[in-house]
């Protein structure tokens, strides 16, 4: 099992201070990684170094707001600085749709999900390609979304940067693969996290869509440890240009 070994591999997590972004930093550090988070809430960022400082690695939060250019390439130079390199990148930071009509739709709401979900992920990766190129090596790892997948009413915008950041590892994969870089997309099902435990737990999705999934229960952070320190590991260093799907089923129902 060494080859899921992550002692003295640096990995850095956008969004790691809650939710799917916190399970994935819990299973790096809970293998060895010294683990970077990225969250714009200081006082999350400061409860989730805590928590994963228990796994007794290296752990530095920063506030950033990936939708902002100077913040991502500021704090990607800290992060270098702090911890000495960077050999996986997780841009896991996201905001959700507002359940807006499509019709209805702003082009303010549109930008606000396109800041984040899409262009923070650009910066981010951008940032690390440029380190990870002259030292050979890197894993580059992006959340995506089953709404990638699935018409997803009212949530068009959302969707959009979900399947874009597809297509964006793709095109990595093939571009810096020659570097040593890989690029794999993860897409979760239903997940219970603060964005979505407002509405998953309600009584409509326990009903329609809970059973749905042949696993027979929502996702949850910390199932996304497992396929993180494998991306972030040498057991996958022939794995690219792919998106998998962790989502108990769902989408062979």
């Amino acid at each position: 099992m060494d080859a899921f070994n992550l002692t003295d591999k640096v990995a850095l997590v956008t969004g790691g201070n809650n939710g799917i972004g916190l399970g994935m930093a819990e299973g790096l550090a809970g293998a060895g990684a010294d683990v970077v988070i990225w969250g714009r809430n200081a006082e999350r960022n400061e409860s989730a170094a805590e928590s994963v400082g228990r796994h007794g690695t290296r752990v530095l939060a920063l506030r950033v707001d990936v939708a902002d250019e100077a913040q991502v390439v500021e704090a990607f130079g800290e992060t270098v600085e702090a911890m000495g390199h960077v050999d996986a990148v997780f841009a896991n930071a996201g905001v959700g749709a507002a359940g807006t009509r499509f019709d209805e739709m702003t082009t303010d709401e549109w930008r606000r999900i396109f800041g984040v979900n899409m262009e923070g992920v650009f910066w981010t990766f951008r940032e690390a390609v440029r380190h990870m190129k002259p030292r050979g090596s890197g894993s580059l790892v992006v959340t995506s979304s089953l709404s990638a997948d699935l018409g997803f009413s009212r949530g068009e915008h959302y969707a959009a940067t979900k399947a874009g950041v597809r297509a964006l590892i793709q095109g990595l994969a093939v571009e810096y693969g020659k570097y040593g870089i890989r690029a794999n997309a993860i897409s979760p099902g239903w997940v219970v996290t603060g964005m979505t435990d407002a509405f998953i737990e309600g009584d409509q999705f326990e009903s329609v869509v809970k059973p749905r999934i042949p696993l027979g229960r929502w996702g949850h952070p910390d199932d996304f440890a497992g396929i993180a320190v494998y991306l972030a590991s040498d057991a996958s260093a022939w794995h690219t240009g792919d998106t998998i799907t962790v989502d108990g089923g769902f989408l062979q129902r």
